[in-house]
């Protein structure tokens, strides 16, 4: 861990960083990006403004730091497909359990997900290869299962597996980053999992799952 002049930073300085970090994430939370000044990060973790430019050229730089943890994290998405079937009673619990997981992961991590999207719309390439990498993990091993399910005669030949893959991502990162919406529109977040898990599955397999 190297401090922006490339000087390495002692435990006292990973501590103070990380503190940094952490406030930041929560300032997120409650308050616009644009809004986020590096003195009231630092006036938040109990040091100077001196002190965060030691360990980030701005806000920006900060923020692109806790993205870059959480694409690792999300990174783990894809765990909830290895080795799972999408047959029968069995596949059906792979659909929740995938559903549940990006629900999951986008309310934990939903303020720097804002500003993830908002900076890949405005075209920042940095914020964009987060974005990819997160999705991206989930998408192959979805097109995987599609092109196995294909090759064993599951789904139909002309089924191209990395679009039908790339659209149901791109719908569950859809719908997850909406879920306070559906709320306010009188769908109870335990009545979007089900109908959610019911595309996903109709998506993959393109049948309707055994429940």
């Amino acid at each position: 861990m190297r401090t922006v002049d490339g000087r390495v930073a002692g435990r006292r300085g990973q501590a103070t960083r990380q503190k940094l970090l952490d406030c930041l994430s929560e300032m997120l939370g409650s308050s616009p990006y644009r809004d986020v000044k590096v003195i009231d990060v630092a006036r938040k973790a109990g040091t100077s403004p001196a002190t965060f430019y030691q360990y980030f050229p701005d806000v920006e730089g900060a923020v692109l730091e806790i993205a870059e943890q959480m694409a690792a994290e999300g990174a783990g998405l894809t765990q909830v497909l290895e080795g799972r079937s999408w047959t029968g009673k069995a596949g059906w619990q792979t659909a929740q359990e995938l559903v549940d997981g990006f629900l999951e992961f986008w309310r934990r991590n939903d303020a720097i997900l804002r500003v993830v999207d908002l900076g890949a719309a405005e075209g920042d390439k940095r914020f964009n290869k987060i974005r990819t990498k997160i999705l991206n993990s989930v998408n192959h091993s979805l097109a995987d299962t599609v092109a196995e399910l294909q090759s064993k005669g599951k789904v139909d030949k002309d089924v191209n597996p990395a679009a039908i893959a790339g659209s149901i991502v791109a719908m569950l990162a859809a719908v997850a980053s909406h879920q306070k919406g559906f709320s306010s529109s009188g769908v109870k977040p335990a009545e979007l999992k089900p109908n959610l898990a019911l595309l996903v599955h109709l998506g993959v397999t393109g049948r309707r799952p055994t429940k």
